[in-house]
């Protein structure tokens, strides 16, 4: 395992509990066990509600995509953004509620976007992550056809 990736596992298991812990004892001992209680139930419940609501449009995004016959790559990016800010938004804390509050405002889960994006285009580039197209997940691996050279079809190519 890389050191890099054993860090940012530390970092996540390790580093932001604590910091969370740290937190909601402060925010205890400023407003009271019940008010902060209150509040890591109350930012659950509404962050849930949000996330709900969200992944619902969303998944209709989704749905309009494949019945047009497009390919629905940002809904689906969207909904595990959107999964991702329902789950960190369930763990209590405000740190992590802060995180997914931000990925459902459509602005910051534009830019987390973005930056996704770029991180997948540098992996490609660099040959670290493979892009397989034309499986239909039907049969055994060793059926598949080889590819080399796959270019995308552009929205003006006539085999699309």
């Amino acid at each position: 395992m890389a050191p890099a990736f054993v860090g940012r596992l530390l970092l996540l298991f390790i580093a932001v509990p604590a910091v969370e812990l740290m937190l909601l004892i402060e925010i205890g001992e400023r407003v009271g066990l019940l008010a902060t209680i209150g509040l890591i139930m109350g930012t659950g419940i509404v962050g849930a509600s949000l996330a709900r609501r969200q992944g619902m449009s969303t998944l209709a995004r989704l749905r309009a995509d494949l019945d047009a016959g497009r390919v629905p790559a940002e809904p689906i990016v969207d909904g595990v953004l959107i999964l991702v800010a329902g789950a960190m938004l369930i763990t209590p804390g405000l740190l992590t509620d802060f995180a997914g509050f931000l990925l459902l405002v459509p602005a910051c889960r534009q830019m987390v976007k973005r930056s996704l994006k770029r991180r997948f285009g540098r992996a490609v580039r660099k040959g670290s992550v493979g892009v397989t197209v034309g499986f239909d997940g039907a049969g055994d691996s060793s059926e598949w056809p080889p590819m080399k050279n796959v270019t995308p079809r552009g929205p003006t190519d006539p085999g699309r």
